[in-house]
């Protein structure tokens, strides 16, 4: 054998044996490295009924600046090291960009610190998450906070989408943008066989494991406190309340019971108030680093970011977005199905829910262990990175590692994101 022929043989047996050190699936991503992009706090405020509950009469902007105040107090960093913050929101006109930057000035961002905003309809926190992310492993800054905020109170409603012009109109998949989620919905349940005791199973489901969570305090963890001025609709009173916890999850809810709603969106439909998810008010946010930062600054390390995935599917099917976006998100993470502990998957619907668990073959006990927004609600723009608390917060109780979010997207798309606990 010449030389050659031996140095080629030792090059291909040490490349063999590295292959072989190599991590593989869930070792591979809970494998610790400076370069990782890590969470170092995590929180948001309750979620409260829209136009009902305790933040009704709170605008979305102060809500941001408390969830951004607690997010400091909490984590302990000094804002001036801050250098982007990325804001989901879908209701707000240019998704509330001027508002939010005032609220991160009033919050004590300095301004040096840059804000913007957000809409990627209900993965709106989520993208906020992920943009803050991504930017951090390209280098472009070092810290940031992603986070998402809604007040369905103050702008749910007919005025929340623009008129589709002639051009638009005239392209059916174009006009299907523009369906109601509801009805949209509607015609999923019947076209994926999705039978409304299915839905009501599901639905009490949530309530059930949200009453019992709150009962436990699980969730207090990831909640912080809020004073706010409310005015009592019976008085016209107006007090200072503390909202504390989330005040949408109804007490003692059965598949029975659910099943004496009337349908909303159809006559003999299948879509109802207690199987949809609550219009509801709220706001999170996440702080992010590399794990390098994090120890430099002494930063508790809550977990870590492993990767996203965004996909399209046909408007008129927007509810299967998790079907398609979560397989595209663990393939990317290297990881199979049955390695993930924990699935925050948004209940826009039950129906929509029901099917892509179904579909997916998910544990449903691993999806959703505490409820979801069905029971505790979905302030549009907060709800991807509410996920986020929620999620490292059961990884934490529970002990477990592996956790993935995801949701359904209006006018067709899903988006999904795997964690990991520390």
């Amino acid at each position: 054998m010449s030389k050659a022929q031996q140095r080629l043989s030792q090059v291909q047996s040490h490349l063999a044996s590295s292959e072989v050190d190599i991590p593989r699936g869930r070792e591979s991503i809970v494998r610790k490295s400076p370069d990782d992009i890590v969470v170092t706090c995590a929180l948001r405020t309750p979620l409260t009924r829209g136009g009902k509950g305790g933040f009704k009469d709170t605008a979305a902007a102060d809500l941001l600046v408390h969830a951004f105040q607690s997010l400091l107090s909490r984590s302990n960093i000094d804002p001036n090291l801050v250098e982007d913050i990325s804001i989901g929101n879908v209701l707000a006109p240019g998704a509330g960009a001027t508002e939010f930057r005032a609220a991160a000035l009033v919050a004590g961002f300095p301004e040096t610190t840059a804000v913007r905003a957000v809409n990627r309809q209900c993965s709106s926190g989520l993208q906020a998450c992920v943009d803050i992310a991504n930017a951090i492993r390209c280098g472009m800054i070092e810290i940031g906070v992603g986070a998402g905020v809604e007040s369905m109170s103050s702008q749910y409603g007919p005025g929340a989408v623009s008129e589709f012009s002639e051009l638009l109109d005239n392209h059916q998949e174009a006009k299907n943008c523009k369906v109601p989620m509801g009805v949209l919905s509607e015609q999923m349940a019947s076209d994926r066989d999705v039978t409304r005791e299915a839905q009501d199973t599901f639905a009490a489901r949530s309530f059930q494991r949200a009453e019992a969570a709150q009962k436990a305090g699980k969730f207090n963890e990831e909640i912080v406190p809020m004073k706010v001025k409310w005015v009592d609709p019976k008085t016209e009173e107006e007090k200072e309340i503390v909202v504390d916890k989330d005040d949408g999850i109804r007490q003692g809810m059965t598949v029975e019971g659910l099943g004496k709603i009337r349908p909303a969106f159809k006559k003999d439909g299948s879509i109802h108030a207690g199987n949809a998810s609550q219009v509801s008010d709220g706001a999170a946010a996440v702080l992010l680093m590399k794990r390098s930062t994090a120890e430099r600054l002494g930063q508790s390390i809550v977990g870590k970011f492993v990767c996203s995935s965004v996909v399209g599917v046909k408007p008129l099917l927007m509810g299967i977005g998790p079907w398609k976006a979560i397989p595209v998100a663990l393939e990317k993470a290297g990881i199979a199905k049955e390695e993930v502990d924990v699935w925050e998957i948004n209940e826009a619907f039950a129906s929509q829910c029901v099917w892509c668990v179904k579909e997916l073959g998910l544990d449903e006990a691993k999806v959703n262990p505490n409820g979801g927004a069905i029971a505790f609600g979905h302030p549009l723009g907060c709800t991807g990175a509410r996920q986020v608390a929620t999620l490292f917060n059961e990884l934490g109780r529970t002990g477990k590692k592996v956790g993935v979010t995801s949701m359904c997207v209006g006018t067709g798309m899903g988006m999904a994101a795997v964690w990991v606990k520390e």
